[in-house]
């Protein structure tokens, strides 16, 4: 199998730096909605039946406007930043090596990858990416919780992660790793999903695929690997969200504890904005990325 035009020097380097960019224009864009989504899963106050994720999440928005104004939504904004272009930048790295390690396992290139192959190429390359990224998102998950004018605020990443290390040592730069590996199945239902129905458009005779097809193959994969695993999003987040060394509850007494006192519909909290996040999320991640990938692709110099 020959190898593919190249801007960068190798195709993986061309997907990770797509998914690098197109990583930073989605986070830019969406950071409100992302920081009360985490607000809502981080909130163990049982709700009654009758609240509505998506009134609940207005009162969020409302109250952080309110308490630290219009830039009190873009707190954490550099550890999310960070946490997602490394992420994405890894993650299209490994998917792309991975999947051609089974094309020239299989003689084939990687885009005639079974749904299979799909599947397994992105689970490995989210554990890989999750145990590079955990601690980023241990600091932004606490800096998304906490008001700059709390007590015991980050002022930034950096900060963020010394004193985590300082306090609660490396165990505590990974809380939450146990349900984010167990995360990785969103990442392999969605890329499973997403390249399968690419596959079957590009199958058919003269098909060229436009930015509307794009976005409606990527919204409709998100949704569906959101809806059959997002309680581990919850679940990570209260564990993230632990601080201390002492004060910490276990994964199996955290997900005992929700469903006790919250019902399963506590798995759930912050569903409503995450929905509304990763459709036009998902849409602009993917849209960017494609369109980098084909320029990289189109201007190869190696």
């Amino acid at each position: 199998m020959t190898t593919k035009p190249s801007y960068f020097g190798h195709p993986s380097f061309d997907h990770a730096v797509a998914g690098m960019g197109a990583a930073t224009v989605s986070t830019l864009t969406l950071q409100p909605l992302d920081l009360v989504k985490t607000r809502l899963q981080a909130d163990e106050s049982v709700k009654t039946p009758k609240s509505r994720l998506l009134g609940r999440s207005w009162r969020v928005f409302r109250s952080v406007v309110q308490e630290e104004g219009l830039r009190g939504l873009y707190r954490g904004l550099t550890p999310n930043l960070a946490g997602n272009i490394a992420s994405w930048g890894l993650y299209f790295f490994w998917y792309d090596t991975i999947k051609q390690y089974q094309g020239r396992h299989n003689g084939t290139a990687h885009p005639h990858l079974s749904a299979t192959q799909y599947l397994v190429a992105a689970a490995e390359a989210g554990a890989l990416t999750q145990l590079c990224a955990n601690p980023l998102w241990v600091v932004k998950t606490r800096m998304f919780t906490t008001s700059r004018s709390a007590q015991d605020a980050y002022r930034g990443l950096w900060h963020g992660l010394r004193s985590i290390y300082r306090t609660e040592g490396i165990r505590g730069l990974y809380k939450g790793l146990v349900p984010g590996l167990f995360g990785v199945s969103h990442g392999s239902l969605q890329f499973m999903a997403y390249e399968s129905m690419k596959r079957w458009r590009n199958d058919t005779p003269g098909t060229n695929l436009n930015p509307i097809e794009y976005m409606t193959m990527a919204a409709s994969s998100k949704v569906f690997a959101t809806v059959c695993t997002y309680p581990y999003q919850v679940v990570r987040t209260r564990l993230q969200n632990q601080r201390g060394p002492g004060s910490a509850l276990s994964l199996v007494d955290l997900t005992v504890k929700i469903y006790q006192h919250e019902s399963f519909l506590g798995f759930y909290k912050g569903l409503g904005p995450n929905i509304v996040r990763v459709l036009p999320g998902t849409c602009i991640t993917f849209v960017v990325y494609e369109f980098l990938s084909h320029y990289f692709q189109d201007h190869a110099r190696f």
